[in-house]
């Protein structure tokens, strides 16, 4: 197998669905994907398996994939170049805040708020959850 087929063989390898989980199929594949950039598996300027390939390879809807890329792309981790494909476009940046963890932080509490909690709620809630995993670290 040539290398470049090796590596998309390992990268579907990386990406795994939970149909069980409460979390939308399409947010696992974004959050999976700004980890794997954001750990340095993706580099700026490395081509990520075309839409339909990896929805293909994950066996997910090509519309699931198309949105994972088009949020990607909104929030400056990728590129795409018609006919060409998507492309890292995210350096990474010691400096930088925002991490794949705060994403998905951020992700939880919009999809909270979105169900009619309140900031404070939401606090609360984060807190007390929190509370049950301070014994594991």
């Amino acid at each position: 197998m040539d290398p470049e087929g090796a590596r998309k063989g390992e990268d579907v390898a990386l990406i795994e669905v939970d149909e069980r989980s409460g979390i939308p199929i399409w947010v696992q594949l974004r959050n999976r994907l700004m980890y794997l950039i954001d750990s340095g598996h993706y580099r700026n300027g490395d081509r990520l398996p075309t839409v339909r390939a990896l929805a293909a390879d994950l066996n997910v809807n090509y519309h699931t994939v198309n949105k994972v890329y088009t949020s990607l792309e909104h929030d400056g981790y990728i590129s795409s170049k018609r006919g060409r494909g998507a492309f890292v476009s995210k350096e990474g940046d010691a400096e930088e805040d925002v991490t794949s963890g705060d994403a998905v932080l951020v992700e939880a509490i919009r999809q909270c708020l979105e169900l009619g909690m309140t900031a404070d709620d939401v606090e609360r809630r984060f807190a007390k959850a929190l509370e049950g995993f301070k014994g594991d670290a």
